[in-house]
């Protein structure tokens, strides 16, 4: 059966629950770049190097940057490019300088009700019924509840807004990514890291100079970020939202602070509170019943 955002198929499950686990180790790499990088420089160096790692791959996979068919979808790439990659990975850089994980966790996880009202405008043809709505909202109760009411109160104000700026970026840059026109998913993302990039890196040089590593942890966790919540995840997100949907897409923002506590716990040793149990119950809930309708069509 093909993909559809009616009927995202067993392939998509596999890739958002892939971004899910990879995507839940990205909080803890940038933090850790921010030991020895400016936030500039953390920004360009996730985007330069994931743009370099994509354009080497791209002719190997025979999707070049020609396969980019033309002005009106180079128009999206640069788009995306700015405002959905080098816009938010800066805001929250510079946010996670300011506020603790734990808010922007809660704030990732407001994508999908971000998502909902621009697909209703831009992509109707995804599908929004009240059992979407209802699974949405469910899925952010318990989120909420995952991170705890605490983690709100915390950090200054400008950094909660980049923060609540780079999840609307997300939410934008899903749709848009839906509406651009169709194009090999490996040479999309490379053209948008590259414009990101050529963007980047002279705001980067002007506000911080020249990049100084302080700290080998720092550089290792960059190339980390770069290779895998940034580059790889870049290419399974334009495949995702392509085939199945941007609200289908945007179920990983609830998967993310779930494999962020797992990963808290078996790597960092940190106690696993008990409103876990009851916050993971509520995500499942929220996605089961956002998908109901795929799962009885197939």
């Amino acid at each position: 059966m093909t993909a559809s955002p009616i009927s995202p198929g067993w392939f998509n499950w596999v890739l958002i629950l892939t971004l899910g686990v990879i995507w839940g180790t990205a909080f803890m790499g940038v933090s850790t770049a921010l030991t020895g990088l400016g936030p500039w420089w953390v920004t360009a160096g996730r985007v330069s190097l994931a743009a370099l790692v994509l354009l080497i791959l791209a002719p190997m996979l025979g999707q070049r940057l020609r396969h980019v068919p033309g002005p009106r979808a180079w128009g999206f790439a640069a788009a995306i490019g700015v405002g959905a990659l080098a816009l938010p990975f800066t805001l929250l850089s510079w946010g996670l300088t300011q506020v603790p994980s734990a808010f922007a966790g809660v704030t990732m996880g407001a994508v999908p009700l971000l998502v909902l009202p621009l697909v209703a405008i831009f992509s109707p043809e995804e599908g929004i019924g009240p059992r979407r709505i209802a699974g949405v909202a469910l899925g952010f109760v318990g989120l909420v509840i995952l991170i705890g009411p605490g983690a709100l109160a915390d950090g200054t104000l400008a950094g909660r807004l980049a923060v609540a700026g780079a999840a609307l970026c997300y939410a934008v840059g899903s749709v848009a990514t839906r509406r651009a026109p169709q194009m090999p998913p490996v040479a999309f993302a490379a053209a948008t890291m590259l414009v990101g990039a050529v963007v980047l890196i002279p705001i980067a040089v002007v506000a911080e100079g020249m990049p100084r590593v302080t700290d080998p942890r720092a550089l290792m966790a960059l190339i980390y970020v770069a290779l895998l919540p940034t580059a790889l995840a870049a290419v399974i997100r334009v495949r995702v939202i392509t085939t199945a949907g941007s609200l289908f897409m945007s179920l990983t923002s609830y998967m993310v602070p779930v494999w962020a506590v797992i990963f808290g716990v078996t790597l960092m040793g940190e106690d696993l509170p008990p409103q876990v149990f009851v916050a993971l119950a509520l995500i499942l809930a929220g996605i089961g019943l956002s998908q109901m309708r795929a799962w009885r069509a197939r």
